[in-house]
């Protein structure tokens, strides 16, 4: 396999379909997102566990729309908001089944921090996302990572699918891995709804602490071993600080080209 890299190289420039969408200059981060950096955590109480993921279904806002928490038991919680105009709900599904194909597209989202992905199931058609496992490598600040992002779908953690049919949204949901590792580390979600001139993405994700599950171990001890490791594995501000930039610096830059990287590739 080609060796793995940032960018497109000047091959890729020449001679790939999705080039002249690639744009290494990205835009600053937005004023809100700059705020809630500099004013650093808030009070875990503000920011919902998972198990009230569903709430994403009620209209209005959650008290921190964007921003981020450290839990008691060293989970992290980072909430995101951004602004798309343009850009329908159906981009964004159409988008989470596109892009796992190919690294070039992968690319596009974050030209200065994605590297690499791939389906694990190793096929390449766009039968979707859902209950498929994207297998990614990116950098999170100056940390390279390998992930595994498990698709779930929005029902199995308390959505209701037919309201999101009828309100026009999308929420795509997903367990993340350290990739070669036993255990699930957290939970991601980015819900998409519809508003004038186009739509707000809402993401959230719950890393660390009580969002750590072994994988295959049920019961009792499952519960115990998973506890233990999430004791070993307390996160701190700095992990949810390169997270919440991340989050915002990707989908700003890909909302920006979606609708025409959408009008081009769609059905193809």
């Amino acid at each position: 396999m080609k060796e793995l890299h940032l960018g497109y190289d000047e091959t890729e420039m020449a001679t790939s379909p999705y080039a002249r969408f690639f744009n290494p200059q990205m835009a600053d981060l937005p004023e809100h997102v700059c705020e809630a950096l500099l004013n650093g955590a808030v009070a875990h109480d503000l920011m919902p566990r998972i198990e009230r993921a569903s709430d994403l279904h009620n209209e209005g806002y959650w008290p921190v729309e964007t921003g981020y928490a450290i839990a008691p038991d060293g989970a992290a919680r980072v909430s995101i908001l951004t602004k798309m105009p343009g850009v329908t709900p159906a981009m964004w599904d159409w988008w989470f089944g596109w892009h796992g194909s190919e690294a070039q597209r992968y690319k596009l989202w974050h030209p200065k921090s994605h590297v690499h992905v791939a389906w694990e199931d190793g096929r390449h058609d766009l039968a979707g996302y859902v209950g498929r496992v994207s297998k990614v490598v990116e950098y999170i600040g100056s940390t390279r990572m390998d992930l595994s992002i498990r698709f779930v779908p929005p029902a199995s953690i308390g959505f209701d699918e037919q309201l999101l049919l009828a309100n026009g949204e999308v929420a795509i949901c997903a367990r993340v891995a350290l990739a070669g590792l036993p255990a699930d580390t957290g939970w991601l979600i980015h819900h998409v709804r519809p508003v004038p001139g186009g739509s707000e993405m809402r993401s959230r994700f719950w890393m660390a602490g009580e969002n750590i599950a072994l994988r295959g171990l049920n019961g009792s001890i499952g519960k115990i071993l998973s506890r233990l490791a999430a004791r070993l594995n307390r996160q701190n501000s700095r992990l949810a600080t390169k997270i919440l930039t991340h989050c915002a610096q990707e989908m700003n830059h890909l909302a920006g080209i979606l609708p025409e990287l959408y009008g081009t590739f769609n059905n193809r």
